[in-house]
């Protein structure tokens, strides 16, 4: 398989562990692999300190989470991608598997079980809605 891979995240940890499986199967399927987290607000402030201006949004923040990731599952095996997705996380990976023309997502079960299960979980979302298969992550157990 080549193609594209894609795995969200947020800066947890069990975002982490997903996105270490994504890596695996990424390699072991000879694809490239894209990290993506979601942001859902264009919020951008100004901040200004003498001379010095720094412009912080949503989508800086978002894209500052997937660039860590994607540099702790640089692999010589793998080519690691990443950016930031506008919309709620589940909305946001499938329109990026879309764009991509992904063969793959990839998420934990965080918020599958429970009152989570009954609000609706980002694994969820994907699995009804994605445009590619779907693999589920066990991530809430170390």
């Amino acid at each position: 398989m080549t193609g594209v891979v894609i795995v969200g995240v947020d800066g947890s940890e069990t975002a982490l562990r997903a996105a270490h499986s994504a890596q695996q199967l990424a390699i072991a399927l000879g694809a490239k692999l894209h990290v993506v987290s979601a942001f859902d607000s264009n919020k951008t402030e100004v901040v200004e300190i003498g001379t010095d201006k720094w412009v912080v949004s949503d989508a800086a923040e978002a894209e500052a989470v997937a660039r860590t990731v994607a540099e702790q599952l640089k692999d010589e095996r793998l080519e690691v991608t990443y950016g930031p997705a506008y919309g709620k996380p589940g909305d946001a990976l499938v329109k990026e598997a879309e764009i991509l023309h992904a063969q793959l997502i990839v998420v934990g079960n965080r918020r599958m079980q429970g009152l989570g299960r009954v609000l609706g979980s980002v694994a969820n979302t994907v699995a009804h809605t994605a445009p590619c298969d779907v693999y589920i992550v066990k991530t809430d157990e170390a």
